[in-house]
């Protein structure tokens, strides 16, 4: 089945970026839609930005819109999550998931593969 890696989760200063990969093995990425989501510390599971598996349909949680920009690149079979201006509340471990379906949503039930996640902290 298709499997995800995410990286590049680390400390980072407030108002810095980061740049997340989700890296698909197994099977091409572009057969999928793709999202993002982030858990803090006793908070639940939410949805941060999804991409549909043609790209020409992208939605962004109201809590990232306009600092967060998700992209995929077919050629590496990777999705990317570019982080501006963070905050310390944006300080989570980082999932990507998968769907077979066309379009994408930011809930949890929508995706069957998940990554293992990784770690950013936003914090001075």
């Amino acid at each position: 089945q298709l499997q995800l890696v995410e990286s590049g989760g680390e400390l980072v200063q407030p108002g810095g970026s980061l740049r997340l990969s989700c890296a698909a093995s197994r099977f091409p990425l572009a057969n999928y839609a793709v999202a993002w989501f982030r858990q803090a510390p006793g908070k639940e599971r939410e949805g941060v930005s999804c991409i549909s598996k043609t790209g020409g349909y992208i939605v962004y949680a109201a809590s990232v819109k306009g600092r967060f920009t998700i992209s995929g690149d077919n050629a590496k079979n990777t999705v990317y999550l570019q982080m501006n201006s963070l905050k310390p509340e944006d300080t989570a471990v980082y999932y990507c998931a998968a769907t077979l379906g066309t379009y994408c949503g930011l809930a949890r039930n929508e995706y069957a593969y998940w990554g293992q996640g990784s770690q950013v902290t936003v914090s001075s």
